[in-house]
């Protein structure tokens, strides 16, 4: 009984060692944690960009990456690039923007 005792302690360790490193980012690669965080950033970024009267939510892409929020798509206006990339900067949680809009 103690033999068995000790196997299942030692595969529990094991599967619990294996589950974290499975879930740690790398330069390329979010982690399960950072992944939660960029959903939360990019659906904050939609939504202030939604609310602006002068963009048009339908126009922009976002997407965001350990913090890093892109923005893409065509829109009417340069004012409306520059505006984009303030909103996008103004949320919280964003560490840096790359606004890759383009007047059409």
């Amino acid at each position: 009984m103690l033999k068995f005792n000790r196997i299942l302690k030692f595969m529990v360790c094991l599967a619990l060692i294996t589950a974290f490193v499975g879930c740690a980012s790398t330069r390329t690669k979010e982690g399960t944690g950072e992944y939660v965080d960029d959903t939360a950033i990019t659906t904050k970024v939609k939504a202030a960009i939604f609310t602006h009267p002068d963009l048009k939510v339908m126009q922009i892409n976002v997407e965001t990456f350990k913090g890093v929020v892109q923005l893409s798509g065509f829109v009417n206006s340069k004012d409306s690039v520059t505006k984009a990339g303030e909103v996008a900067r103004g949320v919280k949680g964003v560490t840096g923007v790359k606004n890759n809009l383009i007047v059409k």
